[in-house]
């Protein structure tokens, strides 16, 4: 219902009640049929559900069939090492599971303990969560509202509604009927109160008309449980590829299986289980079972990385969908500004003004310094303090002695002062139309003088210059008595001296306007999202370079008017939205998505939380941020900075391109293995046993690939526009890599085989490990730069290096250490078998990077 179009006894009579309040004896009846006053509560995933889903990934699935089989025919050690590889990929995936469900819970613990109500005509005090539809709730400075109200009393009243506007400036809040308006924004319904804001100045009544999910707060917290998260281009591209090489590994493996009982036509218990369990080691070599754990220790990597920079990750794949980021859709208030009202421009007597509205104002000057009030008025504080004009020194030279407190009629506020000489001097300050009607002097630098026609028009001019800036401008006023004037607003304010205007804004954060700046540079359009008015925001957009001619910005109210197919053509013409609702954030993100673009939402109120979960990357506010905005988040920023989203977004790219050197590692050494073990099959010889492969996969190739993942990032990433999030994770050559990579390892592999071999089964196997494992070892510092050569890198890689040498280390001690060959069903080499295995594996370095030049030549380096 639009209750602020109404009257209100016209509301109370809806509601069945009075400004006595309801019955008690009908609270529990109301109580039964409307519901407790709270939030819903979101529904949890026990670990165990979290975990058995991970477990249906179809690349685990084939793992977890081959370890039984595997267990069924004796391979007992084969079975134990690919369970433990299983067990650690899902327990690494809970860990890393995010804690959305928590976002319904924080807008819950947001609505006060308890709340004054008057029930049967007297105030009583009760829980919050038993407050219905009907109660009369009485409210003071410093209270949280507690439900959905419309004000039926109001004096003085100012109400911080941020939570769910995004506007910095306490609201003005009346009892009288709104004009009826088409779509009248949350913001500018002045006679209503809402669950979730708190009330800053002043005192108010108000009649329940909403509780629970029926609020405003709970109809955003039923958008954030309908909204689904989604997944990032990264797990889509790494879920199409798991699927691809499970069927891909059941149909090679069957294919072997089935070929080689055939081929032989020996249907033998013991030579079925021997080509089973090569069936079983072409498996285990498909699969990279290290590509999540290395993908999930990378990003977790990342994640240390960006909290040092004030960014914390809550979901470990938002890292990547930084790098790939193409709009950014930015709250203003808190965000891009500073989120407190400053002075910044000055009309008129600058001796007296600071004085008098310091002194015509309720904030308080702690004796640390800190200014603590509305902020506005706190504004006005530091402003006077900026001119060496100290609130409280100044209230003890001329203590307030009466005062006229603001009024939304008269639209000013005054205060009498008793002066060192016993005279009575008053100050008043308020909208400078109203405060300009009752002057007739004005204090000049030469005195007071008349304050003519001519005089009235520069000031309004000055006001005029200041509103056109997005100024909100404020003016202030005197008046000189030789006795204590009588309490009495109409003629207190009449024939007043003026003094002069001030104009304040919420400014930008200085190194925001840099920041957006880069984010352009990056190909990165940064939206502004507000709940502020629009000549506000368009002001604050083109200091910022957000905009630059007034046609591209929209308000809420002319959104609503646009059906979505009428907005999302037109969606790519506004660079800043005004005056916006909860409901309106999540149709600009969804409007860009349905574009195809790579979409990010940053915010730190309440009204920021379903526009956060429906973006592809969800941004939260750590400082001014609230829980439920915290809790949705993917991504929170520590200081507040929108800069540091520029950080994530260089260290979300540098991730990116070593998840593609970590894929096309991982990718090729595993082809090597497969094609290995095929072309061996067609030779009618035993390559590999299963326990060989996963210890390859586990020690040679996981090692090396994290580190892969500590590359420093490339230079000019931020100049380099966002990757097309359609583009394959094979694009740009390393689909072309990975199949010539995976050939040339296989090759060297089985010409290290047949060296061997020539000796005896067992020291060709030995030799095929050690080259296959120092192949990879030394392959990956071929994946430095995918397209580059290793040796005009300026910086090491002291992790590879690490990681090299402790591969390198463990293989020696697998081959070498008596007892541990056996379980492994190696030999220790003698050292000329050692050095050759060993040069062929160097070899895979020159080879490479002979290719990487002619590959050098028909491709773009920069983008790779």
């Amino acid at each position: 219902m639009q209750h602020y179009f109404e009257g209100v006894e016209d509301v109370l009579k809806e509601q069945e009640t009075s400004k006595e309040g309801i019955k008690a004896s009908n609270a529990q009846e109301r109580l039964t049929k409307f519901g407790k006053n709270k939030l819903e509560e979101a529904k949890k995933k026990n670990i165990v559900i979290r975990f058995l889903e991970l477990m249906l990934d179809p690349m685990i699935i084939v793992l977890i069939a081959a370890a039984v089989v595997s267990g069924l025919f004796g391979e007992v050690a084969d079975m134990i090492i690919i369970f433990l590889v299983v067990i650690l990929n899902g327990v690494l995936g809970v860990v890393q599971e995010g804690k959305a469900e928590k976002a319904i819970e924080a807008l819950q613990q947001m609505s006060s303990t308890h709340s004054r109500v008057r029930r049967d005509n007297e105030v009583v005090q009760i829980k919050s969560e038993d407050i219905v539809p009907g109660d009369i709730v009485l409210l003071e400075a410093g209270d949280a509202v507690p439900a959905d109200m419309r004000i039926i009393e109001s004096a003085s009243l100012k109400v911080e509604e941020s939570p769910l506007t995004g506007e910095s400036v306490q609201v003005d809040k009346f009892s009288e009927p709104i004009e009826k308006e088409d779509n009248l924004p949350l913001g500018d319904r002045l006679n209503m109160l809402y669950m979730g804001t708190s009330v800053g100045y002043g005192r108010g009544e108000g009649v329940v008309v909403a509780t629970g999910m029926e609020t405003e707060m709970g109809k955003i917290a039923g958008i954030i449980a309908r909204t689904e998260g989604g997944k990032t281009p990264l797990q889509n591209k790494l879920a199409s590829l798991s699927k691809v090489l499970s069927f891909a590994v059941l149909g090679i493996s069957i294919f072997i299986f089935a070929f080689s009982i055939l081929r032989k036509g020996d249907f033998s218990s013991e030579y079925v289980f021997e080509m089973f369990m090569l069936a079983v080691s072409l498996a285990v070599a498909a699969i990279p079972e290290g590509l999540a754990t290395v993908v999930t220790v990378v990003l977790s990597i990342g994640v240390t990385k960006m909290s040092k920079r004030n960014a914390i990750i809550r979901r470990l794949t938002a890292v990547e969908t930084l790098g790939s980021t193409q709009i950014i859709c930015s709250d203003k208030t808190g965000t891009l500004t500073q989120n407190k009202m400053t002075v910044v421009d000055s009309y008129g007597q600058e001796e007296i003004l600071p004085i008098a509205l310091a002194l015509c104002n309720d904030t308080q000057v702690s004796e640390d310094g800190s200014v603590l009030g509305e902020p506005t008025e706190s504004a006005l504080v530091t402003y006077a303090l900026k001119q060496e004009k100290n609130k409280n020194l100044l209230e003890k030279e001329m203590p307030r002695v009466e005062e006229a407190p603001f009024d939304s009629d008269r639209k000013m506020m005054s205060t009498i002062h008793k002066n060192s000489k016993g005279e009575f001097i008053q100050y008043t300050k308020g909208a400078p139309d109203e405060v300009l009607k009752q002057c007739t002097q004005i204090l000049t630098k030469k005195g007071i003088e008349p304050l003519t026609d001519s005089k009235r028009e520069e000031i309004l001019g000055e006001n005029t210059k200041m509103a056109e800036k997005a100024l909100r401008v404020l003016a202030a006023a005197t008046k000189n008595y030789n006795a204590k004037p009588e309490n009495r607003p109409e003629e207190l304010e009449k024939d007043m001296i003026f003094i002069g205007l001030v104009g304040m804004i919420d400014p930008i954060r200085p190194e925001v306007k840099i920041a957006i700046g880069e984010c352009r540079d990056a190909g990165i359009r940064p939206i502004m999202i507000t709940g502020d008015h629009k000549i506000t925001a368009v002001a604050i957009a083109k200091e910022l370079g957000i905009l630059n001619d007034q046609g591209e910005a929209i308000t809420g109210a002319e959104l609503s008017r646009l059906s979505d197919e009428e907005f999302e053509k037109t969606v790519e013409k506004y660079a800043v939205y005004a005056r916006v609702q909860p409901e309106h954030k999540v149709r600009i993100v969804n409007a860009w998505k349905k574009k195809g673009k790579i979409t990010a939402m940053t915010g730190d109120g309440v009204n920021d939380a379903p526009a956060l979960k429906s973006a592809d990357i969800g941004i939260g506010m750590g400082i001014t941020g609230t829980q439920v905005t915290k809790n949705v988040a993917d991504m929170v920023l520590a200081d507040d900075n929108f800069a540091s989203i520029v950080s994530a977004v260089k260290e979300g790219r540098r991730i990116y391109n070593n998840i593609r050197k970590t894929v096309q590692f991982l990718l090729a050494s595993n082809l090597s293995e497969v094609l290995a073990l095929f072309i061996a099959t067609l030779f009618a010889v035993r390559l590999f046993s299963p326990i060989h492969i996963l210890w390859i996969n586990l020690i040679t190739d996981t090692f090396p690939a994290i580190a892969l993942g500590m590359e420093e990032h490339q230079e000019n990433s931020m100049k380099q526009p966002p990757r097309d999030p359609k583009e394959s994770i094979f694009a740009r050559g390393v689909g072309i890599s990975i199949l010539y990579q995976g050939l040339l390892i296989a090759v060297i592999t089985l010409i290290s085989f047949f060296i061997g071999n020539d000796q005896s089964h067992i020291t060709g196997m030995t030799m095929a490990f050690l080259t296959l494992s120092m192949c990879e070892i030394f392959h990956s510092m071929n994946m430095r730069s995918l397209t580059g050569s290793i040796f005009t890198i300026k910086k090491q890689n002291k992790y590879l290096w690490g990681a090299m040498i402790s591969s390198f280390v463990l293989t020696i001690a697998v081959i070498y250490t008596p007892g541990l060959n056996n379980i492994f069903k190696l030999v220790a080499l003698p050292w000329y078998d050692f050095l050759v295995a060993t040069a062929l594996a160097l070899a895979v370095i020159p080879i490479v990077e002979i290719i990487k030049v002619f590959k050098r030549r028909v491709m773009n380096p920069e983008n790779m």
